[in-house]
């Protein structure tokens, strides 16, 4: 049996850090524009938060490599991410990229750190530690529930990616029996939760997929999106001009292509990873009500 969750440790690993590297795409896009553009850098200040978090629980449990390892990796990779977004960002998102770091990435996780190591003894740690880590990943997989409540007011998927439920579902259940198998509730508890709402949100996606309106035009543009973390593309191939940057003017009108909801919201995607989601909903419910508008 201990043979068996250990493998079912490494499978997990093996997703999440291949979910972690997804947003390398994105970065490569930033560090070559040499701009954030329309990126927000919520998804990864936060999730640098909950794999630090889920680190230091790995090594207060006895028996916990794995934990450390695949959040450990997930940390490495998200500093430098955080770095190329604050290197990058514009003045005033930089400012308040910064403000977020400090408070939740440094401020939050050395008090947790402090009140850990200097104020509790023994098992009390590792419960204070977990109750943190599992109270934060049931909220954060909570936060396609709007794009849930969309899909059936519209009776259409296209607010709810596929490849989001359906990680959210396999990462929920590797993880769910990983955490069975070595009796970790603070583990089980929200990626089973996430494990079923990532099954509610499938059967969802295969009742409405058929009677989701087809969009040509947005297919194609949205066809390389379908990573685990969201992709920039160039405004010249939106609206489908090739003409030269110095020729292209804005006229009265004519308005920019809008960023599809579809695209924002798969962003998301970004927070299924490691034993938990690791998204705080940057996209939150009002932004899917705002594209919706945008939509019709």
């Amino acid at each position: 049996m201990a043979n068996f969750s250990f493998f079912l440790g490494i499978i997990g690993n093996v997703i999440s850090i291949l979910m972690f590297a997804a947003p390398i795409k994105t970065f490569k896009r930033i560090i070559k524009k040499k701009s954030t553009e329309d990126f927000k850098g919520i998804p990864y200040i936060t999730t640098l938060l909950s794999t630090s978090l889920w680190t230091f629980y790995g090594l207060l449990k006895p028996g916990g490599l794995l934990v450390v390892t695949v959040n450990g990796i997930g940390a490495i990779l998200h500093i430098v991410y955080v770095a190329l977004f604050l290197i990058y960002a514009p003045k005033i998102l930089k400012i308040q990229s910064i403000k977020l770091v400090a408070l939740i990435d440094i401020a939050f996780f050395g008090a947790v750190i402090a009140i850990t190591l200097l104020a509790l003894h023994g098992a009390t740690r590792l419960t204070l530690v977990g109750f943190i880590c599992a109270g934060l990943n049931i909220g954060m997989y909570a936060s396609p529930l709007a794009a849930t409540r969309t899909v059936i007011k519209m009776k259409s998927v296209e607010y709810m990616p596929f490849f989001l439920s359906f990680f959210q579902f396999i990462n929920g259940g590797v993880w769910t029996a990983y955490a069975v198998l070595v009796k970790d509730y603070y583990i089980g508890v929200p990626n089973g939760i996430g494990f079923i709402l990532g099954a509610a949100q499938l059967i969802l996606y295969f009742i409405y997929y058929k009677s989701t309106p087809t969009k040509p035009t947005e297919e194609k543009q949205e066809k390389g999106s379908a990573h685990l973390a969201r992709r920039g593309v160039p405004m010249k191939d939106l609206d489908g001009a090739h003409e030269n940057d110095n020729n292209r003017k804005l006229h009265k009108g004519k308005s920019l292509p809008k960023i599809s909801s579809v695209r924002q919201y798969s962003e998301k995607l970004v927070k299924t990873l490691s034993i938990s989601p690791s998204y705080l909903g940057s996209h939150n419910e009002d932004d899917i009500e705002k594209g919706l508008k945008e939509a019709h």
